[in-house]
């Protein structure tokens, strides 16, 4: 369909998971790719080799976004790199689950530096580059900001953050011809969910987690890319300041039950979040 012909897009975030899924699905609708990761080496390059293999253009490049010397950097890189910018997916993000009264402080400036400063000040550094080309901003959010769950405190609170921060934005860059919207996904298990459960019958564990879903299949990372590059094209003009939230029918679902009093039983934010 090559929407995305000649455009030139970053997506923070796309090592693994949903952020790979997005720049990969960018890339096939013709778009120049600046792949960010933190720790995932591996899989932004392989993403930025495969996109190259297509014929398309891409890099990939590193940045702390704790630093926010690190993000203004990568800004630069990124529009150094494609000539400028067109499309920013603010996808990277880390969770973590404890109980209220065990997390840190540390743990707590960490999950907002990461979900919320970064994504601030990343787009604050791209927006003469935005405005420029009368590009998009497509945040990534979370369900979570709109269902509890336990022992998601802190994480729920930088979702919340995204939806809220998505629609003021929305409304002082709209006159400026920046179209800024959001996406909360619903559960996408994605490899980094199961490292703290070496051995876990991944496509098993995948199908159990669909019999709680409505439609009774968990998504992918290409669902959610799809909405991401609907988002970002003409077809979307229209929508301004908007959470789309994709999830497969779980926030529609009226839950009775007493799960709330059970402990997770798994234990995120493993080699992102100190002190796990």
């Amino acid at each position: 369909m090559a929407r995305m012909k000649d455009k030139r897009v970053l997506v923070s975030g796309s090592g693994t998971g949903i952020g790979r899924g997005i720049a990969l699905e960018f890339a096939r609708e013709g778009a120049a790719l600046a792949l960010h990761y933190a720790h995932s080496t591996a899989g932004a390059e392989a993403a930025a080799d495969k996109i190259r293999a297509l014929g398309g253009k891409a890099a990939a490049f590193k940045a702390d976004l704790r630093d926010v010397a690190q993000v203004r950097e990568l800004a630069a890189q990124a529009s150094a790199f494609l000539g400028g910018l067109d499309v920013l997916v603010n996808s990277a993000g880390i969770t973590m689950n404890l109980p209220f009264e065990r997390v840190t402080v540390e743990q707590f400036d960490t999950l907002y530096d990461v979900n919320v400063r970064a994504p601030f000040f990343l787009t604050q550094a791209l927006l003469a580059e935005l405005e420029k080309s009368r590009g998009a901003v497509i945040n990534i959010s979370s369900i979570h900001a709109f269902e509890a769950y336990l022992e998601h405190s802190v994480y729920a609170g930088t979702r919340g953050a995204i939806v809220s921060f998505n629609r003021e934005l929305a409304i002082e860059l709209a006159p400026r011809g920046i179209r800024v919207n959001a996406i909360a996904p619903g559960a996408v298990p994605v490899d980094n969910h199961f490292r703290s459960v070496p051995g876990t019958d991944i496509p098993a564990a995948i199908r159990e987690c669909g019999k709680g879903i409505p439609c009774g299949f968990a998504g992918t990372p290409e669902d959610i890319a799809k909405v991401a590059v609907f988002l970002a094209s003409a077809d979307a003009r229209y929508i301004i300041g908007q959470t789309l939230i994709v999830d497969g029918g779980t926030t529609s679902w009226m839950p009775f039950g007493d799960g709330f009093r059970q402990r997770p039983g798994v234990q995120f934010g493993l080699g992102y979040v100190p002190g796990l």
